[in-house]
């Protein structure tokens, strides 16, 4: 089986893999996080760490690992600074205004070879995947897809792109994969159950709004079947 969920905001970890187990998944099966595992919330690095250390659990890169990648200069200890200016100001101010405090909070307690290995693997993650299942075509990115267009190679694409791009409810994809996303809380679409996936013909959003109070949900590839907790 092949699961996905997105946006997860430092969610508690331990209410996290309660919920995951009661889904049935279990080491046969493959669970995809869209991005956005870190800053708002306190346990982001632990998922992050559990995740590194799970075979069958596997990052699509986020817009908020990005913005922890472009901040590298804020854990190398063989270059301090007490000054940050020009562009690594506005990186740093950038993810500062996008909830980095409980992530910094984390790493800080860390050593730097903790920090760096984790770096080293948010920099190993893509930023999409394409694959089939039970015969049928899905695209896993973070944000949807950006200045798309149905005959555009993928690797064409920027990377805020798939980084930062927010849908309209009338965007259309493929009409032979369906593409799965997250990124933009489902609240703001309208019309759809608060804290439930918003549904199109070519396309499913399973950020549930983690970010904004509400407990993340997980989407079974397999059967589309939604979990949610109760």
């Amino acid at each position: 089986m092949v699961y996905a969920c997105s946006d997860l905001h430092g969610y508690p970890f331990d209410k996290f893999i309660t919920f995951l187990n009661s889904t049935g998944f279990n080491e046969n099966d493959t669970l995809y996080i869209l991005g956005d595992v870190i800053d708002r919330g306190n346990d982001g690095i632990k998922i992050l760490k559990w995740m590194m250390a799970q075979p069958n659990v596997k990052l699509i890169l986020g817009n908020h690992e990005k913005m922890m990648l472009d901040c590298w200069f804020l854990f190398d200890e063989t270059k301090p600074s007490d000054k940050i200016t020009g562009t690594k100001l506005v990186r740093y101010t950038t993810w500062v205004k996008n909830g980095a405090y409980p992530t910094m909070n984390a790493l800080d307690a860390m050593r730097e070879s903790e920090i760096k290995y984790i770096l080293k693997f948010l920099e190993k993650a893509p930023l999409y995947k394409r694959l089939t299942v039970n015969g049928k075509e899905f695209l896993l990115t973070h944000s949807g897809i950006g200045n798309f267009s149905p005959g555009k190679k993928l690797s064409d694409y920027a990377r805020r792109d798939f980084l930062w791009h927010r849908p309209s409810p009338h965007e259309v994809y493929y009409d032979d994969i369906y593409t799965v996303f997250g990124h933009t809380p489902t609240q703001y679409f309208g019309g759809v159950k608060l804290g439930h996936a918003y549904k199109t013909s070519t396309w499913i959003n399973i950020d549930a709004g983690v970010a904004a109070g509400y407990a993340p949900m997980i989407l079974r590839l397999d059967d589309m079947k939604e979990f949610y907790m109760e």
